[in-house]
Order: C-alpha cells, then sequence, then structure tokens
C-alpha cells in the first residue's frame, strides 16, 4: 500500500510541476509563449478592452515601457478583457497600437492574480510568480518603472 501511495504522490508532483512550466498559449499573432519565455521575468501584465477609454490612453505608455525594458529581465504582456481569440484578438491589437504581447489565454490562473472590478488594472509579477501590485486605472511607463524598481529593490 505505501508503494502505491508513494507511485500515486510522484505522479501527481510530475504533473504540478509539468503544470507550473506549460506553455501560455499564443499571442495575438498566433506564436506560441513559451514557458521559458516567461519564467525568470519580470511581468507587467495589463488587462485592456477596446471599449474601455482608459486602456487606449495608456496603450503608447505600455509600448514604451516594453521597449525599455528589453534586455532588463522584465517584459509588458497584454491580455484582453473580452477574451478575443484568433483574428479577433490580432485585429482588435492592431487596432489598438499594441506593439507588446498580447496573450490569447488568460494568465489569472498560472499567477493567481487577484480579480478586479476595474479597467485598465495591470499586475506586476515577481520571477518567482508571486504578485507584487495590482495596480487599478490608467498607468505611465514611468510610474510602472518606478513601481517596478521598488518590487524589485523589495525582493
Amino acid at each position: 500500500m505505501a508503494r502505491v501511495i508513494r507511485w500515486v504522490m510522484a505522479g501527481l508532483g510530475a504533473l504540478l510541476l509539468a503544470a507550473c512550466g506549460a506553455d501560455a498559449g499564443l499571442d495575438q499573432h498566433g506564436r506560441k509563449v513559451t514557458a521559458a519565455s516567461l519564467e525568470g521575468q519580470w511581468l507587467i501584465i495589463n488587462y485592456w478592452a477596446q471599449w474601455c477609454g482608459p486602456c487606449r490612453h495608456e496603450i503608447p505608455e505600455l509600448n514604451a515601457l516594453d521597449r525599455s525594458l528589453q534586455g532588463s529581465g522584465a517584459q509588458v504582456l497584454g491580455v484582453n478583457f473580452d477574451g478575443l481569440q484568433g483574428e479577433a484578438l490580432s485585429k482588435a491589437s492592431a487596432e489598438m497600437g499594441i506593439e507588446f504581447r498580447v496573450l490569447a489565454s488568460d494568465p489569472a490562473p498560472r499567477y493567481s492574480l487577484p480579480p478586479s472590478q476595474v479597467l485598465p488594472v495591470t499586475y506586476i509579477v515577481a520571477p518567482d510568480g508571486r504578485v507584487h501590485a495590482q495596480l487599478a486605472g490608467e498607468q505611465t511607463a514611468d510610474g510602472l518603472r518606478e513601481k517596478l524598481a521598488a518590487a524589485r529593490q523589495a525582493q
């Protein structure tokens, strides 16, 4: 019996580890988002919608932030609040002028992101997957850089 329990526990552990390393689906261009491209990175995850005025206003700030973070161990990821997929997600991202990567799959379960009742909402997630900040409302590139620096210091 003990042998069976050890076998079952080992199997469950392997499944949990595999799930943690699972790829994050596709982006707005239909490209696979690998777990390796997210692991060890600080993530600035922004939820947006086409009908959200403040979302539209902050997109250029997020584009600038993502460009400035290249090679720094941090990146901006977008998530469409309405759950658009495929061509609809690609079209909406282009229409919004989004240059950073937009995930077709919601990463909330992967990072245990708390729900938000407002848009836009931005989360700062540490390389270990812990949420350091939930920021409601429109953000600026400078403000997010400051919050990211503070989170890195606290780490």
